[in-house]
């Protein structure tokens, strides 16, 4: 995976580096090229609460992902500019609660997988009006889960330019496979392929709001909200349950789920060399879940070309009423799961990253002009640490 990721980095920078002398400074009419990103993250993750296994086991995961977006420009009549973005990303995993859906098996079918997830999207900006609209599709597949987006989005700024008020609209269309534990398949389904397995649907519907407003040159501040309704199966066919009286089943939970987020997020700039970055929401939904997110981040200008950011975050969360630990469950009980994502926890996130963005380009390389590293740890109350590492090169 490792030669995947490096063979990715050479396509970009070679592709890239050619076709960015197209760019030009002027207003074209035509379609051209601003800019492209490629990220490239490693993510590895240890606990002992699976949810595979009923709320005990191992929940070692490593996953690799490689995004790519491409921008592109267009002016079009009363100086509006069209913004044209094309990503396509790839993740393959492995992991090893997955493997446990099937433990007969050496390595079942969900112990490794790869999704794959294309978008387009579209913006046009017009500055005379301040005003902005956008839309965009995606698509995302793996093993058991495929996923179909649209979104559209509105933006107006305030007649002074200092505020912008924005609302998105997003839809997303999901099929679930039904995959169940190997000893709770029907005699004829226990060695089925991955084309006889059923399917169900999952809905979600969102709206997103907010208001940013620049108070003073040094303190900008923005409001944010959003309301999230899903509906259909909304668990995971593959999460055991173990009840009390010994008997065995899968996660069941609510139909529907109502989400509500609401958050703020302010920036202020300390001279030229120090931008503090925080961001605070409260989230609560109609399972009985609610959440506190805290975050601090601060952006630290050691010279004109590098930049270090060392972040934390700080998260602690009420768990639904429908969570209980393993064999604790009554058969009685409407909804149930041992989801440790679903119970009472805190965690924190901290790590740091740097940016170099050299005049001449990264490594003299005139087209690409940013190269950021990022790594954070991860580690909650009930034992899950993760690490994550992240490469960020941008050509314009």
């Amino acid at each position: 995976m490792k030669k995947i990721c490096l063979s990715v980095v050479g396509m970009f920078l070679t592709f890239f580096a050619a076709f960015a002398q197209d760019s030009t400074a002027y207003k074209s009419r035509k379609l051209t090229f601003e800019e492209a990103n490629l990220v490239s993250s490693y993510y590895h993750q240890d606990g002992n609460n699976s949810a595979v296994t009923g709320g005990v086991g191992t929940e070692n995961l490593t996953d690799y992902s490689n995004t790519i977006d491409l921008k592109f420009v267009r002016w079009g009549a009363n100086n509006v500019k069209h913004s044209f973005t094309l990503e396509a990303g790839i993740d393959h995993y492995t992991s090893a609660s997955s493997d446990k859906i099937d433990p007969r098996t050496i390595s079942s079918a969900s112990s490794a997988d790869t999704r794959i997830y294309p978008s387009l999207s579209w913006m046009a900006e017009n500055n005379a009006k301040g005003t902005t609209f956008g839309a965009g599709v995606s698509f995302s597949s793996e093993f058991d889960y495929k996923s179909f987006g649209a979104n559209v989005l509105f933006a107006k700024k305030t007649a002074n330019r200092n505020g912008e008020f924005s609302v998105k609209l997003q839809a997303y269309l999901d099929q679930v496979t039904i995959i169940q534990p190997i000893e709770l398949r029907s005699n004829q389904n226990i060695n089925s392929h991955e084309d006889d397995y059923a399917s169900q649907a999952r809905n979600s519907f969102s709206g997103s709001f907010s208001y940013s407003q620049i108070i003073n040159p040094n303190f900008q501040l923005a409001l944010i909200a959003d309301v999230v309704y899903q509906q259909g199966y909304l668990g995971l066919p593959f999460h055991r349950i173990y009840f009390n009286n010994g008997s065995e089943g899968v996660e069941t939970l609510p139909g529907t789920r109502l989400k509500i987020p609401l958050g703020i997020r302010a920036n202020y700039f300390l001279g030229d060399k120090v931008v503090l970055r925080s961001f605070y929401r409260y989230y609560h939904d109609d399972w009985g879940l609610s959440a506190h997110t805290a975050q601090l981040e601060a952006a630290l200008k050691i010279s004109p070309f590098f930049s270090f950011t060392p972040f934390y975050r700080y998260y602690n969360q009420q768990g639904t009423k429908y969570f209980a630990p393993i064999n604790t469950h009554s058969v009685s009980e409407q909804f149930y799961t041992s989801n440790y994502d679903l119970s009472t926890l805190n965690s924190g996130f901290y790590g740091a990253g740097f940016r170099l963005t050299p005049e001449k380009g990264v490594l003299v390389i005139q087209h690409l002009s940013a190269l950021e590293i990022r790594y954070g740890h991860y580690s909650r109350s009930n034992g899950l640490n993760s690490n994550i590492l992240s490469l960020n090169l941008q050509v314009k």
